[in-house]
């Protein structure tokens, strides 16, 4: 397959997604809060919905992990390591919600360097060395389509990459899409219904 930026996969069988949806609704529906940008920062002009996370101890973690090693042997070849952060984010956008314009690249959040005091005798720290060579960052972004196309409208996911293509993400119930973490991308106001998905990011060396 050649390079393509969004990579798609539309054929996870109905009974897989009914449980991944049941398993996550009874479970983590009730800590559903109102969900926050990079930074923690709370701003419903940029984004405006509901999300919870998902730790990747959790067996669907284990699953999609899947998929993204077969994304990334089929058409990114990116160093991968884990999912960033040790958890995902289990959405919902509700009537009149949606992501504004965004990417998702920067460094993982759980790799970012740290300070480790000043080096002694001349001879270089070796935590400073970890630190200055180990920083991780996003390199592919994933989500997966909860909700039945029917059950909302609006809410599409769009994709602009670096050359200008333009995708929308296809809405099967079930669908997996991983892209690049710099893309560019949002999710359009929902005008009725209820969307639910998961989203995640990958994390690998730092591009060099």
């Amino acid at each position: 397959m050649a390079f393509q930026s969004v990579w798609y996969y539309t054929d996870l069988p109905e009974d897989i997604v009914d449980i991944i949806e049941r398993d996550l609704t009874e479970t983590f529906d009730d800590q559903m809060a109102d969900s926050r940008l990079h930074g923690d920062a709370l701003n419903k002009d940029k984004r405006n919905s509901q999300n919870t996370w998902i730790p990747t101890t959790h067996w669907v973690a284990g699953f999609l992990w899947h998929y993204v090693q077969r994304a990334n042997r089929e058409n990114f070849l990116y160093d991968l390591r884990c999912i960033d952060g040790e958890s995902m984010q289990y959405t919902r956008y509700q009537e009149g919600q949606f992501y504004g314009w965004h990417n998702d690249a920067g460094l993982a959040t759980q790799y970012k360097p740290v300070s480790v005091g000043n080096r002694g005798n001349g001879q270089e720290n070796v935590n400073d060395f970890i630190n200055e060579n180990c920083e991780m960052v996003r390199k592919l972004s994933f989500s997966i389509q909860l909700s039945d196309p029917d059950d909302y409208e609006g809410g599409n996911v769009q994709l602009l990459d670096e050359a200008g293509n333009n995708y929308i993400a296809p809405r099967k119930r079930g669908c997996i899409v991983l892209f690049d973490s710099r893309t560019q991308h949002r999710v359009l106001k929902v005008t009725k219904g209820t969307r639910k998905s998961i989203v995640g990011w990958v994390v690998g060396p730092r591009w060099k």
